[in-house]
């Protein structure tokens, strides 16, 4: 796997042939932090024990999707700030992947899913680790259509691209970075234009959705905007619901 484009702006890449979780990976060796400094890179194209949130297992066959993850040490100051590190890793994976698609409906799903005209071909899970955080992302390369976990996936391969797993990372890591440090510099979403870009892309916006609430409970309406800290605010009609990306089972467009 060349990656000549992606060495240039990550501090540290590391390719494993396979692994189980690159997440799992990246906090173990990112224990050494001389050695994984702040944008250091761990990825492989075959992940056997990859995890989504709330623990869900997410595995796909061998060469047919990119797991990666990246180790953020530079952080902002503010708690609040750091909230928004896992919508501003999909925003910028949203950017690197509509540059690879022309022409198609590339959006957000809030929180943490890429979409491709309305189906789901990357996925984002941050982690805390010590006073650094893993964000890791899973992107669907080159599953064929039966391949697909579900029917609302989809893959580049699917959609009749090969994707250019250089550039992708190149693209993702520039714009990433970027939105951290302008985080760090304003510490503030909506002053550093973060919050203005989530919303510009996030397509959950203006829809019905139903929100699987931990205690059971559904809450439908309609996602009426993105709050200061990144929190989706939901109208049933009645009133004005904030929903944290912790608190959500599952957000589903209705």
């Amino acid at each position: 796997m060349e990656l000549t484009r992606t060495a240039s702006i990550a501090s540290h890449v590391l390719v494993l042939g396979e692994c189980g979780s690159t997440n799992a990976e990246l906090r173990g060796r990112g224990a050494d932090a001389a050695a994984w400094p702040h944008l250091s890179v761990l990825l492989t194209d075959s992940q056997t024990a990859g995890r989504g949130r709330l623990d869900r297992q997410w595995t796909t066959p061998p060469g047919t999707a990119l797991a990666v993850s990246v180790l953020l040490r530079e952080l902002p100051a503010e708690m609040e700030a750091r909230g928004w590190l896992p919508l501003a890793a999909g925003v910028a994976m949203t950017g690197a992947v509509a540059d690879q698609l022309p022409g198609r409906d590339v959006g957000l799903k809030w929180p943490n899913d890429v979409l491709v005209e309305g189906d789901k071909i990357c996925g984002i899970l941050a982690e805390v680790a010590g006073d650094a955080v893993i964000i890791g992302t899973g992107v669907n390369t080159a599953m064929t259509a039966p391949q697909l976990p579900v029917p609302t996936a989809t893959s580049f391969a699917v959609l009749g691209v090969e994707v250019d797993v250089d550039r992708l990372l190149a693209d993702y890591l520039i714009r990433l970075d970027g939105f951290v440090r302008a985080l760090r510099g304003e510490e503030d979403a909506v002053a550093s234009d973060l919050h203005a870009a989530a919303v510009a892309c996030c397509v959950t916006l203006g829809q019905q959705v139903n929100v699987s609430l931990p205690d059971g409970s559904i809450l439908s309406g309609r996602a009426q905007r993105l709050a200061d800290d990144g929190r989706l605010v939901v109208d049933d009609g009645t009133e004005e619901h904030i929903i944290s990306a912790g608190d959500v089972v599952h957000a589903r467009l209705a």
